[in-house]
């Protein structure tokens, strides 16, 4: 038998996970997939995992999880995308008002780019976007930790209605700076922000700077950035999100759902999101509250928060309203076994008495824990 050899393709920045960006797929919506409203002036995670909006002006839009068509598919090769809808104009942005979404990537996950040191390196950052408004668009590398820094770099939508693949290089030196290469341009190897990649939709000229320029200055833009707010008509989707050290953009780096939502869950889960379902066993402390244990996929980045809605507890006779929720950190130290507190209303509990934890049967319910950047 006679063999032959075949020499693998070499392909340049193959390793896995590579893509600093999580979820940049879309594919994650753990808290919501349908259109919902911006709460204007906070950082608002509404959809798509991981991805927030920071809107501050006097537009309002949605945020949604988008199905791609096959031909969408066929150019993206991308099967969900983000897309965001103006419901409420503001044709003039003011000075000091801005309209963005982001992503914030945690610190110790950015160590590669060896930020703070002569050898800091290039990244890379590529994605689709689509907009039935074309112009001049801008993504901003904001490094929070240390001392901050940020780096306004301009792009254009060309074609309105059109999947426009974009691909930005990120220069640690860029506008002939020394900022990321000092020491103050170091990022901490902990649990905390290391940066933020900011879209910019719309921002005041108080936002605006210097393209491709590193800054100490607050400023995500340059004056030739497109008012998205303008009209109700306008949408934006993006979708293929990768950002990676490297000087060139590599294929986007495909996970299976399942690592790609464990990883969304480092820093968001939600218990239930139904009706009328057990999810937990809690035990009765006395006689206006419960507390249950609950075990969370993964270990949570940091001590999280909770919220929730529509919750009680219930044994064969009793149901209870859930009005309140404390996590007792001390007793989740782990970030994983999460030992939560239940306020209760609409009876008495009685003490050691097991019941289990439910929505509450009349609407959707959930409990959300959060340890989010």
């Amino acid at each position: 038998m006679t063999q032959t050899k075949v020499e693998a393709q070499f392909v340049e920045n193959n390793s896995p996970f590579r893509n600093l960006i999580i979820n940049g797929d879309m594919k994650v919506a753990q808290r919501a997939t349908s259109a919902t409203t911006i709460t204007n002036n906070s950082v608002h995670y509404a959809t798509v995992d991981r991805w927030f909006v920071y809107e501050s002006s006097d537009g309002v839009l949605t945020s949604e999880q988008h199905d791609m068509s096959a031909a969408d598919q066929a150019t993206t090769g991308q099967t969900k995308a983000m897309e965001l809808n103006v419901t409420t104009v503001d044709s003039s942005i003011a000075s000091g008002q801005w309209c963005l979404f982001a992503q914030a990537v945690e610190a110790q996950f950015c160590q590669p780019a060896l930020y703070g040191t002569s050898a800091a390196k290039d990244l890379t950052l590529s994605f689709w976007v689509k907009t039935n408004k074309t112009g001049t668009y801008a993504v901003a590398i904001d490094k929070n930790d240390s001392t901050r820094y940020r780096l306004p770099i301009t792009y254009t939508v060309s074609s309105a209605d059109t999947w426009e693949k974009k691909v930005i290089n990120i220069s640690p030196t860029a506008g002939s700076t020394s900022l990321i290469t000092a020491a103050n341009g170091a990022i901490a190897d902990d649990n905390g922000i290391g940066f933020f990649i900011w879209w910019v939709l719309a921002a005041g000229s108080d936002f605006q700077g210097t393209n491709n320029t590193w800054t100490s200055s607050e400023k995500y833009t340059t004056s030739d950035q497109v008012n998205w707010l303008d009209s109700t008509d306008n949408n934006f989707h993006i979708t293929g999100v990768q950002l990676e050290v490297a000087d060139q953009a590599s294929d986007f780096e495909h996970l299976p759902f399942d690592v790609q939502k464990q990883r969304c869950q480092r820093y968001f889960y939600r218990f239930a999101g139904g009706t009328s379902e057990v999810f937990a066993h809690a035990i009765g402390s006395n006689s206006t509250s419960a507390a249950l244990v609950t075990t969370s996929p993964v270990q949570f980045r940091a001590a999280p928060s909770a919220s929730h809605a529509n919750l009680a507890i219930q044994d064969t006779i009793n149901v209870l309203a859930v009005t309140g929720i404390t996590i007792r950190t001390d007793l989740s130290a782990n970030f994983r076994t999460i030992y939560v507190v239940l306020a209760l209303s609409g009876g008495s509990v009685e003490a050691f008495r097991p019941y289990f934890a439910t929505t509450d049967g009349s609407s959707n319910g959930y409990l959300d824990l959060s340890a989010e950047l």
